[in-house]
């Protein structure tokens, strides 16, 4: 199948993307269009109009302070994967980008779109989640920032307002001791996760958190797992990490839960041994 017919604008500035995202009638943003592209042709997704926001320069853009790194909606996962954008945690969201997709997937796949089309299965839902970013947006009433717990209320939802764009993805920095873990399932390169599993502990900022992804909704973040990881300094046990799955989320099958509980530990493995 082919998309519907639509009208294309290409707007120069995240001001007239705004007002073009505000003009009326279906109205989808472009960015890197792996997700959309798709869409368009099984016309699961039969806007009005494309806005295509791929050009536009503040979209594109990095800055850095002491506190975060803040990265452009725009940045496409090879770039996070080749290094150019400053690391807020050592490695890994370069490890994180090398395994999205395949490279040509990456090389037009943006960071913002990823994170807007909120598939459970995406990589940047639970690692954002694991690393307490926050959302960046511009609208014409100035933007706001927005927690990734409130960002992703469900699978392929956001709580992004009409006419609000992702400007930026804000991310805290740790230090040079913290330790991360990411595992994620999938039958073959390529394919959508099953599981994902997420680790992340920095003593110096007395932070620890982990997060369960691909668990058909939201991220399934557990402080009580965090807690016992930072007291134990090991991995949990399989059971345990089930009967955690069991209270997080009660209707996940017992195979999901296992793919889930098997993803966690060996994330929780692959940082602290």
């Amino acid at each position: 199948m082919k998309p519907v017919g639509f009208d294309h604008t290409v707007p120069e500035t995240l001001d007239a993307a705004i007002d073009a995202l505000g003009a009326g009638g279906e109205v989808k943003l472009l960015g890197g269009g792996q997700s959309l592209g798709p869409m368009l042709n099984l016309r699961l997704a039969r806007p009005e109009r494309l806005v295509d926001i791929g050009r536009i320069d503040d979209l594109r853009s990095t800055a850095a302070t002491d506190e975060y790194i803040e990265i452009g909606a725009g940045v496409t996962h090879a770039e996070i994967e080749d290094g150019a954008v400053p690391d807020p945690i050592p490695g890994m969201l370069p490890y994180v980008a090398s395994g999205i997709a395949y490279r040509a997937v990456r090389n037009r796949g943006t960071l913002g779109g990823s994170l807007c089309h909120a598939d459970p299965a995406a990589d940047w839902i639970s690692v954002m989640t694991a690393l307490d970013a926050r959302i960046v947006t511009a609208a014409s009433d100035g933007g706001r920032e927005i927690d990734m717990f409130t960002f992703v209320p469900g699978a392929y939802r956001t709580n992004l307002a009409p006419g609000e764009v992702v400007r930026a993805v804000r991310v805290p920095r740790f230090s040079e001791g913290a330790v991360w873990g990411y595992y994620k399932t999938c039958r073959k390169t390529g394919e959508f996760a099953s599981a994902i599993g997420v680790f992340v502990a920095d003593p110096a900022k007395a932070y620890c958190r982990v997060v369960f992804g691909a668990a058909a909704g939201r991220p399934l973040v557990s402080p009580t797992l965090a807690r016992s990881i930072a007291e134990t300094g090991r991995a949990p046990d399989l059971a345990a990490l089930e009967r955690e799955l069991e209270a997080l989320e009660p209707a996940l099958s017992e195979v999901k839960a296992r793919q889930l509980a098997v993803a966690l530990r060996r994330a929780v493995s692959g940082a602290i041994g």
